[in-house]
């Protein structure tokens, strides 16, 4: 079973409200799990004298726990199996194999025209959760309403297969719903009051309470409407943070984004737990001059051992003139300490000269490296998935190849704009298969999440998913 993350916490009082508003907390319930936390969404009001929901916490990880593995991967039975039947979803079926080329890979597409995701989806976190008789599938993600152009929710999907999924069109009001789960803050103080975008989900059982008890953790990307400063040697480099499509905004906007936190105890309704920065933030920009001064977005924390977390994220590199990814470490999940860059630009005229960004990591089952999936950047601006590995999952990374493990359909396709925002998801058996879930953009700007499959044992390339072959 995988456990990114296991936290010991001395279980006091550890209550979630189940209603769509989402509170703001400052301290947090300890608990001491058998198997990991997922981090999720949360849609908190940030509430200092909120006493209910997590009286005292520090998640500070069991050092000593032997399943600490893939959080991307299969992680056991479904935390909460009682919810496995959501009321009233709207299902999302995949094309067939009989569907034409354009479809090809798609597996998600827009919500309804007047839904809180009909606008744009994307930053697909997908987790595959295995039981004695059936596997589940659960996907957070980010939606924007065409009524909101510049704000982004996240919502939650499931599935029986990670092929055909079940959404809703509106908030969650049960813990067995599906659909819209975290809205923006409400506070003006906080760093997430302009959009709110997900980047790793990982969940934590306890056998010192319930059986079916499980607490979850989000770790997402906020945004403020504040402008980021960009210098003007960048006046011919399209920037945006976060980055949109088919918005009707002309000008390139880089607003100022960090890193947060919530928890939850169904995946569906959410409490903020605030870190030590006066946002409510875990981690701060960098100084003037230090690589990622400008913003830091796309936070996935990895659980590589005893007290030892490490979290991925990326940012412009204002003096390289690329995007880089970085990282940092932690013993608990909530104080991190910055440890630099680890992936900047790639080699001239390539896929990702201009950068690499979202990345998404997890340890391979099968030899215990470090596999990183990140959205490369060229100089055309162009976007498509690359790979990196590392044997210890710190500064020792080389790219897999030269080229794209995936890159834009060549004809005229659904995702032939571009393709990014990369989830990585290690299957069973006795094959090295991986699933890869990404955001794809076609003409006009449309997005969808598509899904590919690995070919070879070395996940060299991958191809979009075709249908099921009997």
């Amino acid at each position: 079973m995988d456990t990114p993350l296991a936290a010991s916490i001395s279980a006091t009082n550890t209550v979630f409200l189940a209603t769509p508003a989402t509170r703001r907390v400052t301290t947090l319930t300890t608990i001491t799990p058998s198997w990991p936390l997922i981090r999720v969404p949360n849609q908190n009001h940030r509430n200092k004298s909120f006493s209910l929901f997590l009286t005292h916490c520090s998640a500070k990880p069991d050092t000593d726990t032997d399943n600490a593995k893939d959080q991307n991967s299969t992680v056991g039975p479904d935390p909460n199996p009682s919810l496995q039947n959501p009321a009233k979803p709207t299902s999302n079926q995949a094309p067939t194999s009989s569907n034409s080329s354009f479809s090809r890979g798609l597996v998600f597409d827009l919500g309804p025209k007047n839904s809180w995701d009909g606008a744009e989806i994307g930053s697909p976190v997908v987790k595959r959760y295995l039981g004695d008789e059936e596997e589940r599938w659960h996907m957070w993600y980010h939606g924007r309403s065409s009524d909101i152009p510049g704000s982004d929710s996240i919502g939650l999907a499931v599935s029986s297969n990670g092929i055909h999924w079940e959404r809703g069109a509106g908030p969650v009001q049960s813990g067995g719903d599906v659909g819209l789960v975290l809205n923006c803050s409400k506070d003006w103080w906080a760093f997430d009051t302009h959009s709110i975008r997900p980047c790793e989900v990982v969940v934590m059982s306890s056998t010192k309470i319930r059986a079916n008890s499980a607490v979850y953790w989000l770790y997402y990307t906020g945004y403020i409407s504040e402008r980021a400063e960009v210098s003007a040697n960048l006046s011919e480099f399209s920037l945006e943070n976060p980055e949109r499509v088919n918005t009707g905004l002309s000008e390139d906007k880089v607003s100022k984004s960090l890193p947060g936190l919530a928890m939850s105890q169904d995946g569906r309704h959410w409490a903020r737990i605030e870190g030590e920065h006066h946002t409510g933030a875990l981690l701060d920009v960098g100084s003037d001059g230090e690589w990622d001064s400008m913003f830091i977005a796309s936070p996935q924390v990895v659980f590589h051992g005893s007290g030892d977390l490490r979290m991925y994220y990326h940012s412009f590199d204002v003096e390289k003139g690329h995007f880089a990814i970085g990282m940092a470490r932690s013993r608990d999940g909530l104080r991190w300490l910055k440890l630099g860059k680890i992936v900047g630009g790639g080699a001239r005229g390539g896929f990702d000269e201009f950068g690499a960004m979202n990345a998404r990591v997890v340890r391979n089952r099968k030899d215990g490296k470090y596999v990183m999936a990140y959205e490369g950047v060229a100089a055309d601006g162009r976007r498509s998935i690359g790979m990196a590995v590392s044997a210890d999952g710190l500064k020792d990374w080389r790219r897999l190849q030269a080229g794209p493990v995936l890159k834009c359909c060549e004809e005229d396709g659904w995702d032939n704009e571009g393709v990014g925002s990369p989830c990585l998801v290690q299957m069973d058996g006795e094959a090295d298969e991986w699933r890869l879930y990404y955001r794809g953009v076609g003409k006009g700007g449309q997005t969808g999440i598509g899904m590919a499959v690995s070919e070879g044992s070395e996940s060299r390339s991958f191809i979009r998913w075709m249908g099921f072959q009997l």
